[in-house]
């Protein structure tokens, strides 16, 4: 059995198998198991409760459960899958190629930031929310000195809440959401009260502290010499400028889903989170035999989730074996989960993401790994009747660079759904190539019989 990430999802599987006597090989790129929301430096500095929050308690438990690993379970940290087929893997780790075959496999590879293009998001300064975030957790400083956050989601005021704390000069927040749709949420949101106390609790203490947090505000522009030096935004219909040296800006997460769809997992369209999920079954299970899957990977639903989306799918994935597993225990994460299912609606409701940024000029660069602007998309979709994603990828280019289409697709997908006045569920998703990660030539000649 084979698990592939160690964030909260990953570890609490590795966690569930071994100790139903099953010894899992677990493969994370990252040097340290915990994911983003848990990241780990090199070096551990300042107590937990300071670089978690109120997270603390959670991280530790995360990080003492990934510790067993490297102990007790194959544990292959700093490998990354760069291409999966049945029954087998491909695994680079230093340069070095390597196979590994499976018979079960999870896939817990979380998520990264969900980027919309604007005018200067190019621009030397401008960073993602996780970008940040991983600044400040993994290497121990600051982006700045004065930054701006900007964008939607939660994670907008924990970042701009740990920064501050950290000693970051926050210029201010930017949030997309409205403070109506918002208050609608609250009920949704009180299903888990303790969850929402903390969230208010990152807002009053940024106001409390003079940071201005605007809501119903988007960014139309970054702009400088060299490099950031100023933002323009529209706050409640008014063009407002903010100087900053650094903005960070993200709208909400998106799944890391291309080992799911390298191994033809079917997908679905989720209109809430606006992408394409590889389909499951609520233990975990995808469409494909042997191929399980949970945490952010699978979904935006959050690191508690996470945490008992693993154990569930790892139940699952022995259930399926043959071994027998404590029913009892499969239905609490089942409760747990669809009482966290709720309250995940209530955030989709209080940070609903963007439409479509088709305001964004034809200077824009929608694809940075290929310098595709956003003309140029817009004129292929209009030439040639383009309103399937991948024939726009093949007449442009977009998506074809190392990030795979990581940092472009979902900005080229609302742009042509725009652009051609269809729903972003009708234009298609890019579909998975190998390598999924960057992959030097020379490795994979010398991994050449």
């Amino acid at each position: 059995m084979v698990i592939v990430g160690a964030g909260p999802a990953g570890v609490r599987a590795a966690q569930t198998l071994l100790r139903y006597g099953v010894r899992p090989t677990v493969i994370d790129e990252a040097p340290l198991p915990g994911g983003q929301i848990y990241r780990q430096g090199a070096i551990a500095r300042g107590s937990a409760r300071e670089r978690y929050g109120f997270e603390w308690r959670k991280a530790r438990s995360i990080h003492a459960a990934g510790a067993e690993l490297a102990a007790q379970a194959d544990y292959r940290p700093c490998t990354a899958v760069w291409n999966a087929s049945p029954g087998l893997l491909d695994l680079v780790r230093e340069g070095e190629i390597d196979t590994l075959p499976y018979t079960h496999l999870l896939l817990a590879t979380g998520a990264t930031d969900r980027v919309l293009p604007f005018a200067g998001w190019t621009l030397p300064g401008v960073y993602s929310l996780g970008g940040a975030q991983i600044a400040l957790k993994g290497q121990h400083c600051l982006l700045g000195p004065r930054i701006l956050f900007a964008g939607s989601g939660p994670l907008l005021y924990l970042v701009a809440y740990q920064y501050a704390r950290a000693g970051g000069r926050v210029q201010a927040v930017l949030d997309y959401g409205s403070r109506a749709s918002q208050a609608k949420a609250l009920p949704a949101l009180m299903n888990q009260a303790g969850t929402l106390a903390k969230g208010l609790y990152y807002l009053g203490w940024l106001r409390a502290r003079g940071i201005p947090v605007f809501h119903a505000a988007r960014i139309d522009a970054a702009l400088g010499a060299g490099r950031v030096e100023t933002v323009r935004a529209i706050v409640e219909g008014a063009a407002v400028e903010f100087a900053c040296d650094v903005l960070a800006v993200g709208h909400g997460l998106r799944s890391e889903t291309q080992l799911a769809d390298l191994l033809d997992c079917a997908f679905d369209f989720d209109d809430a989170q606006r992408a394409w999920l590889p389909r499951r079954d609520a233990e975990g299970r995808s469409t494909v035999a042997g191929v399980y899957l949970a945490g952010d990977g699978a979904g935006i639903a959050g690191a508690a989730f996470a945490e008992l989306a693993g154990e569930r799918a790892a139940l699952a994935m022995l259930t399926d074996h043959g071994i027998a597993v404590d029913g009892a225990r499969v239905r609490a994460l089942a409760r747990h989960q669809r009482s966290l299912a709720r309250f995940r609606q209530g955030l989709d409701r209080a940070f609903a993401l963007p439409p479509a940024e088709a305001s964004c000029g034809d200077e824009v660069i929608v694809c940075r790994c290929e310098e595709i602007r956003a003309g140029a998309l817009r004129a292929a979709a209009r030439q040639y009747d383009i309103d399937d994603l991948n024939r726009l990828k093949a007449l442009t280019r977009i998506g074809m660079g190392l990030c795979q289409g990581r940092m472009c697709q979902a900005g080229a997908a609302e742009l042509l759904a725009c652009c051609r006045e269809v729903p972003l569920s009708k234009i298609g998703r890019l579909r998975g190539q190998a390598p999924v990660k960057p992959l030097a030539l020379a490795s994979l000649g010398e991994a050449a019989p």
